[in-house]
């Protein structure tokens, strides 16, 4: 059993499908079925059942899987070591990051940061801020980048904070929004609550909710066309954009803010490249 078939298994596991296991693994069907029998040819047990749901892992599989699981992080922790012997700034740079972040500001603060390091390999994955604390908490990433107020026991650095505001295609007041059409958006929970409580404080009525769209940069295009209003943070705003807009202010007279955070592990700024990257942004934060 090597890394090869490693692979196989988690991928196999993810799926539960021969079909789309072998098209992810860029191999075919009948290969990646000769490869699961030698396994259990190799274990004498069976590792997997196929039904009509899709393929079922035995108590032998997932722990095969589990095991392939832990043996591709060790291989993955002694590569990283290795090549960070020499000290110089290279190896793979695993990131989690927030998917509006990512949309908005991580494509320069990669562009930048590979400039200076251009021995560095990105592997990246976006998702909701929730997804990526997940991650973190799995040690499936170096870095992660979340944005809202999740707790982290180990070192976190706010890299910016940004304004709430409301956005329409024309002047609008405070006091006219529960009467008027409002888009709204697939986001993360955290800010999904974080606008439903400073609703809830403001008026004492629900609000209008006219469209419901999975998307923001969606929502945007529909507010931009005069459809309704939106509750957008100041991050996804362009300037040359023919929006109005205005943050909310809160009864003490603060803003109503949404923090991103930078979230990582002691241990891992042994390493050359994790290193490199939090100073970047710890650099890029001053520059602001």
């Amino acid at each position: 059993m090597d890394e090869k078939d490693w692979l196989i298994l988690i991928t196999l596991y993810e799926e539960r499908n021969i079909t789309k296991a072998a098209q992810r693994l860029f191999i075919s069907q009948p290969a990646l079925s000769y490869r699961i029998k030698q396994l259990e040819k190799e274990f004498k047990t069976n590792l997997i059942s196929r039904g009509k749901r899709g393929v079922e892992f035995t108590v032998e599989g997932e722990y095969l899987v589990q095991y392939s699981k832990n043996m591709r992080k060790q291989l993955g922790a002694a590569k990283e070591h290795i090549s960070n012997l020499d000290k110089k700034v290279k190896g793979t740079l695993r990131l989690g990051v927030s998917g509006l972040f990512a949309r908005y500001k991580l494509p320069v603060l990669l562009k930048e940061f590979l400039t200076l390091y251009p021995d560095v390999e990105i592997s990246l994955k976006t998702g909701w801020s929730s997804q990526i604390h997940q991650m973190l908490q799995k040690e499936e990433a170096h870095i992660g980048i979340v944005r809202g107020p999740y707790k982290w026991q180990e070192n976190k650095v706010l890299f910016q904070e940004e304004k709430i505001c409301i956005a329409s295609s024309k002047k609008i007041e405070l006091k006219e929004l529960p009467f008027l059409p409002r888009v709204n958006y697939q986001t993360d929970q955290s800010l999904r609550n974080t606008i439903e409580n400073w609703w809830q404080e403001t008026f004492a009525v629900p609000p209008k909710i006219s469209m419901e769209v999975d998307r923001i940069e969606t929502c945007k295009e529909l507010v931009l066309n005069g459809l309704g209003y939106a509750i957008l943070p100041e991050i996804c705003i362009k300037n040359d954009e023919p929006l109005y807009t205005f943050p909310i202010v809160l009864s003490d007279n603060s803003y109503l803010l949404r923090e991103t955070w930078v979230f990582y592990r002691d241990v891992t700024t042994d390493l050359a490249q994790v290193k490199a990257f939090i100073d970047f942004l710890n650099d890029s934060k001053q520059k602001k």
